[in-house]
């Protein structure tokens, strides 16, 4: 599964967070980031990260992880910047990229296998988007490598939805158990209401 790649972007400024970092936020004792980095790394995917720069308090979350960090110094132009340059220093002869978002705290190992598992599965190259169990479409999403060059033409902070859109015709999705494939936490209201919740939706990868 190595020629498949995991891209984190976390090269955001968490400006929705007040002062804090959503990326550093502990879940079960672990920055968040470093969690999603965990889940990552266990599907045997290589995995790349962004990050504003390499002495960010993020990188050393990370430290000690087979994680590729890449810095975005024009991270100012939005999502686009990470996806341009973390598919862009992606090792060569990679098949697919996923894009993960590094906010979701309820994504695990299992779920980014599925995703990849659908993938290997399919005979022809094919986008792979996941959604909640009734089929809203959310993150991850898996990019055949035939849409590097496109990925790598984006601009603004939209993300990948254009690629999404131009290949929809090839757009293959992938339901996951409940709503985990929506959740992601931006403020600190969505992370008191993300705590509340039942303590067993809090799963930690091993080291």
């Amino acid at each position: 599964m190595r020629d498949i790649a995991i891209l984190i972007p976390a090269a955001g400024e968490s400006r929705r967070m007040r002062g804090s970092d959503k990326l550093l936020e502990p879940v079960c004792g672990t920055p968040l980031l470093r969690r999603t980095a965990l889940a990552a790394s266990a599907t045997g995917a290589h995995v790349a990260v962004t990050l504003p720069d390499y002495d960010h308090p993020r990188a050393v979350a990370l430290s000690g992880l087979p994680v590729q960090l890449v810095a975005v110094p024009d991270r100012g132009d939005g999502m686009s910047a990470s996806l341009r340059r973390g598919v862009g220093m992606l090792p060569r002869g990679m098949r697919a990229v996923m894009i993960l978002p590094a906010d979701m705290p309820d994504l695990d190992t299992a779920d980014l296998r599925a995703v990849i598992d659908a993938f290997e599965n399919t005979p022809h190259p094919m986008l792979h988007q996941a959604t909640t169990e009734d089929g809203r479409p959310g993150h991850p999403v898996l990019f055949p490598s035939d849409c590097f060059s496109a990925m790598a033409q984006l601009t603004g902070d939209q993300g990948a939805r254009t690629v999404i859109r131009a290949n929809r015709h090839r757009l293959r999705r992938i339901a996951l158990p409940g709503d985990r494939a929506l959740v992601d936490l931006d403020t600190p209201e969505a992370w008191e209401d993300w705590r509340a919740r039942s303590p067993e939706q809090v799963r930690l990868p091993a080291e």
